[in-house]
């Protein structure tokens, strides 16, 4: 009995002392980005100081095609620029009431002087770039991406990535990193290391994610560019969510991320899913300006698994009248009110320019959802995602998710049988089963293509997933990605733009929806998206692979007819 005594005391020991030690590194981390605030608020004051005369205001007002202008004849430097959104970041409080900047990049100061020795002026020349916080993605030379995963802390990145490269010899200045949810597999933006993301537009909404600190730092007005990430909504959910501009490109038209890789260290599972790098900012023409800049020379040559094809400039300015397909819900998930009203007005207007409006309905989307993106992602029964959990802290707001994922095989089949029709599809997929799926996505990518030459479309019209949900709510929604995970599957280009904002009529018809299902998840929704009135409300635009250019100029016609 001593013994049994004595054993049980020392493995209540050891986990005490490896969750103090986790403590620690998240406090350390904690003390690092806030040292990284201060050093950016003595930049700015000092700057400000040596310089009274900066038209901060002016400078924040402009737009970034503007603002590259300017920058390129001249009339504004690069540093009143860089320091006015520093400033802005830090004196408008726009990260101390969101908490949406997780470092300052101490070399965009090294940056600038680099600029002024550079024979030519690149596209991004001055423009200040916000970057997403990923262990694996755009991270600057010196500093540690987490993840909001404790196992990342401390490991320092020894070069910059390619499209930090890029970004540089275009003459962007990289100057922070934006805030995740923990393990980016939820779109919400809460992690234990930094806390939870709010919202610009409304504190009691969440911002989206995974690139949800992006969303809300450009919303906010502390960053004029970002670039995030996207594997089943991540750059189009927190530009819906925070009333912004974002585009998802085709998985290898930028820099490809590929998913064996964009979750090997995090998940240590291999994705059938294609994820991607790409742009979020304030408008379309921002955008389009950092899709040029980035598919470049210098891109072709640091990653020669980018095909060299140069920006179509012919293609975004083109005038011609676009067959648009359209559908108002994807048949899975019920649209909210104001999701569904988005689509109508937008293809009103749309037919009012003089383009051809044809309905569609994207095939088999029951099928699309559950077996080739749920068992996409969750191939192993998501062992490995719960694997990664050993030595870290779940954070509350994954709970619900990863709660589910851990349950034994066993019980997950047993839920599958009793419960509701989502529900039981959703316990049944992550159940292990081991096959390959690439046949299938390959078959059902030809069938909706095929559809979509059936009428010969040029670009699709639907839905995208909002208003801003309420707090705690997306990783309990995980289902409602549909309208958004569908073009990751397919690995088509996909954007969102603001066309309206929640009424009190969406918010009274709110209270009839019952979603298609009537289980947890359409009550979960409803409950998600209430007291919304005011906030912005996006439509997402879709193109075939590799026509970036076409779906930015259907973005753009979007834009203009809605503003």
């Amino acid at each position: 009995l001593a013994l049994l005594c004595s054993s049980a005391t020392a493995v209540v020991l050891l986990k005490w002392l490896g969750h103090r030690r986790v403590q620690q590194k998240m406090e350390e981390a904690r003390r690092t980005r806030d040292l990284a605030l201060e050093r950016m608020e003595k930049t700015a004051h000092k700057f400000k100081q040596e310089n009274p005369g900066t038209q901060t205001a002016h400078i924040l007002s402009l737009t970034m095609v503007e603002l590259a202008e300017k920058l390129k004849e001249g009339s504004l430097s690069p540093e009143s620029v860089l320091y006015s959104y520093v400033g802005k970041v830090k004196a408008l409080e726009v990260t101390r009431e969101v908490n949406c900047v997780t470092d300052f990049i101490h070399g965009c100061e090294d940056q600038l002087q680099k600029l002024k020795k550079q024979k030519e002026k690149g596209l991004l020349y001055g423009i200040p770039v916000s970057l997403q916080d990923h262990p694996l993605l755009p991270i600057p030379k010196g500093h540690v991406s987490s993840g909001g995963m404790v196992k990342f802390l401390g490991q320092v990145k020894e070069e910059d990535s390619v499209i930090v490269q890029v970004l540089k010899s275009q003459g962007a200045i990289p100057f922070v990193k934006t805030n995740i949810p923990q393990t980016m597999i939820n779109y919400d933006c809460s992690n234990l290391i930094f806390g939870q993301t709010l919202n610009p537009l409304n504190h009691q909404k969440s911002p989206g994610g995974s690139s949800g600190g992006e969303g809300a730092l450009i919303s906010g007005g502390g960053s004029i560019l970002g670039i995030g990430s996207d594997v089943a909504g991540s750059i189009r959910l927190p530009s819906s969510f925070c009333g912004l501009c974002g585009l998802k490109p085709t998985g290898n038209r930028i820099r490809y991320v590929p998913t064996s890789v964009l979750f090997f260290l995090l998940l240590s599972v291999v994705l059938a899913v294609t994820g991607m790098l790409g742009p979020m900012a304030r408008d379309v023409d921002s955008l389009a300006l950092c899709m040029k800049a980035l598919l470049c020379e210098e891109m072709f040559r640091l990653d020669p698994t980018v095909p060299p094809l140069p920006f179509d400039e012919q293609v975004y300015t083109s005038s011609k009248p676009l067959r648009i397909g359209y559908y108002e819900g994807d048949g899975y998930f019920q649209p909210s009110p104001s999701m569904k009203r988005a689509v109508q007005q937008t293809r009103k207007l749309l037919q009012d320019a003089g383009h051809t409006l044809v309905p569609f309905a994207p095939p088999k989307i029951d099928y699309m959802v559950d077996e080739l993106f749920t068992r996409g992602i969750f191939s192993d029964g998501a062992a490995h995602l719960v694997d990664c959990f050993k030595g870290d802290i779940v954070d509350p707001n994954l709970k619900s998710q990863f709660n589910t994922y851990r349950l034994p095989t066993l019980m997950k089949r047993i839920l599958a049988i009793i419960l509701k029709p989502i529900v039981s599809v959703w316990m049944s997929l992550l159940c292990y089963r081991k096959s390959s799926r690439w046949k299938s996505f390959h078959a059902y990518c030809t069938e909706f293509i095929a559809k979509w030459r059936k009428l010969r479309l040029d670009v699709i019209l639907c839905p995208a997933l909002g208003p801003a949900f309420n707090h705690g709510y997306a990783g309990k929604l995980f289902a409602a990605t549909s309208y958004t995970n569908l073009y990751n599957v397919l690995n088509f280009p996909a954007g969102v733009v603001p066309v309206s904002t929640v009424t009190r009529a969406d918010e009274e018809e709110l209270k009839h929806y019952r979603g298609h299902y009537g289980d947890p998840w359409d009550k979960r929704l409803k409950e998600a998206v209430e007291g919304a009135v005011g906030l912005p409300v996006a439509v997402q635009c879709v193109a075939l692979p590799w026509q970036e250019e076409l779906c930015l100029r259907f973005m753009k016609e979007v834009e203009t007819l809605a503003h």
